[in-house]
């Protein structure tokens, strides 16, 4: 099968959509497919023809490191040669060509449904969710919403718009220390802040502002950090997760060693349940497809709180959808083949 990995892109989560690129593009090949890793925003240049590309197409990529700093988009800007808007030099051509992309994309544009949209109109088969699911998910106020409408137990939150007196606001509406305060749109934990007092919640609010014009602000929920998996609409086994230092954050996420993850979590099994059932339920509220991971809080008296939506999970080397997998017998390799069959199966 001819695939294109998509990966890369233009937002703060590159760097993880790199490594995610060249893992599955190395699964890929071992499988016996034909795989391009291409990056979304810098594109490649192509001296053949697409067909002669995949062809040629059998090389395993190298699996870069993640670095602990977020990349510095504007040098990526600089550096583009040719392309059109989000997509880079030859990447619909290679797209429309091949039998499915693979989408590797983390973040902004490869999470948010833009191009999700553009490849329905184009008729370009793609992993993952729709346009739609996409967009709900990548907005984390809207998440709120679909949960709350649809009973789906997460934290008390507001939306806040750049500008705003944001401390009278939460007073208003009965928000109070210790908070979370975190972009509306983001992703990998950037730009996410849990603040004790009243000086840490302005810096917050200031920094939060830096990446969008929307923030979102949650009551603080103490428990369990765990995240749950599901593949075509099954669950898989769900993960705690534990930093050994602070919180799990976009150093503590990609930097190996620095957080221990427990799979499957060692849980009661009326609390697996419970997360299983909340998963499979935010799954259908955001009209999601395919695969994807939800977050959670588990209070100690049992209780799930759902965080968020991640639809296109990370398949880096120290990714959880993955682990999760391995913990019902899936190998790597097999995993993405399943998530590149439930693309071919959209609506059935």
């Amino acid at each position: 099968m001819n695939i294109v990995v998509l990966c890369g892109g233009l937002s703060p989560e590159r760097n993880v959509s790199l490594t995610t690129g060249a893992k599955v593009q190395n699964a890929l090949v071992e499988r016996g497919h034909h795989a391009i890793m291409a990056d979304l925003f810098m594109g490649m240049e192509l001296d053949r023809t697409p067909e002669e590309a995949f062809a040629m197409a059998t090389e395993p990529a190298e699996v870069a490191a993640i670095a602990e700093a977020v990349p510095d988009l504007e040098a990526v800007k600089q550096s583009r040669k040719g392309g059109t808007g989000l997509f880079g030099e030859n990447i619909i051509k290679l797209c429309r060509y091949a039998d499915v992309v693979f989408m590797a994309l983390h973040g902004g544009d490869g999470e948010n449904g833009r191009i999700q949209a553009a490849f329905d109109i184009m008729g370009i088969r793609y992993t993952g969710s729709g346009y739609l699911g996409s967009a709900v998910a990548m907005n984390k106020s809207m998440t709120k919403q679909a949960f709350l409408s649809d009973g789906i137990l997460t934290p008390k939150g507001l939306r806040l718009k750049k500008g705003c007196d944001a401390a009278g606001i939460c007073d208003a509406e009965g928000l109070s220390l210790p908070m979370v305060v975190k972009p509306c749109s983001g992703g990998s934990s950037i730009g996410v802040f849990i603040v004790n007092t009243a000086d840490e919640f302005r810096n917050a609010v200031d920094e939060a502002f830096k990446y969008e014009e929307e923030i979102l602000v949650e009551e603080y929920i103490k428990g369990r950090e765990l995240t749950c998996g599901i593949l075509g609409g099954r669950p898989l086994p769900p993960v705690e997760i534990i930093p050994k230092e602070g919180w799990y954050d976009y150093k503590n996420k990609y930097q190996p060693g620095m957080t221990v993850e427990l799979c499957p979590a060692p849980i009661t099994p009326d609390e697996e349940a419970a997360i299983r059932d909340a998963t499979l339920a935010a799954f259908k509220s955001l009209r999601l497809e395919g695969y994807a991971r939800m977050d959670f809080i588990l209070t100690e008296d049992g209780r799930p709180y759902c965080l968020e939506a991640n639809t296109l999970p990370g398949m880096t080397p120290v990714s959880l959808i993955p682990q999760e997998a391995a913990a019902v017998g899936m190998s790597y390799g097999e995993l993405c083949e399943e998530i590149i069959s439930l693309a071919f199966n959209k609506g059935e």
